[in-house]
């Protein structure tokens, strides 16, 4: 509660104003009244409030509780929005779903994924690099009619040979133009940071619940 033995001041200074210098404090209908009291009891007696100016700053304070409520509300509403999307996205645990990543990780079966591309293109092709820097594999995927293009590999390198677990850099291009790659993964668990919802992709990590290009 405000202590109004601190409120000091003219006719010049209105409630409204006095309860800005109030930030990250909750404001009360109580305490703007008091402040309307303490205004009166120190105002000039030769220029006294007029009705008018009484009547705009209740309008204003209206309008500040009003605002304050409306953003009550919101963030209610986001919080519960939150909690339903996570909710609903917790359907997904045990699905494989295609996300974007520039790694691979290499492990049992191979690697799937897909490359992003805007339109059509003759000559799709994915490079695969090691830890090193070195190209290991890469993968003609010929020609694309635009959209997600799906690849397999196997986890053997150029050479036929099988590469060693681990972690995979991808990248991929249409001649001199640079593709976005995905891979799939499953879904091991959901969460929320708050604001967003996200989940966790076996051989990935966390990734936006709106990044998913695809359920598979």
């Amino acid at each position: 509660m405000t202590d109004v033995n601190n409120v000091t001041g003219s006719s010049a200074t209105s409630p409204v104003a006095q309860a800005a210098g109030l930030a990250g404090q909750q404001l009360t209908q109580d305490d703007f009244l008091k402040l309307m009291i303490e205004q009166f009891r120190a105002q000039d007696p030769t220029k006294p409030m007029d009705n008018t100016q009484f009547v705009g700053q209740m309008a204003q304070f209206s309008q500040i509780t009003a605002t304050q409520q409306m953003q009550a509300s919101f963030d209610q509403l986001a919080t519960s929005l939150s909690g339903d999307q996570v909710l609903r996205a917790s359907n997904l645990i045990g699905r494989q779903v295609l996300v974007p990543s520039a790694q691979a990780t290499l492990a049992g079966q191979g690697v799937d994924g897909a490359v992003n591309v805007p339109g059509t293109a003759q000559d799709v092709r994915l490079t695969i690099t090691n830890s090193a820097g070195d190209s290991v594999r890469t993968l003609d995927l010929g020609h694309s009619s635009g959209g997600l293009a799906r690849f397999h590999w196997d986890g053997t390198g150029n050479d036929g040979n099988p590469l060693p677990a681990g972690t995979y850099q991808m990248s991929a291009a249409n001649g001199s133009n640079q593709l976005a790659t995905y891979v799939s993964g499953q879904v091991a668990g959901v969460g929320s940071t708050g604001s967003d919802t996200y989940v966790q992709v076996d051989g990935v990590g966390g990734v936006l619940l709106s990044q998913i290009a695809q359920i598979l």
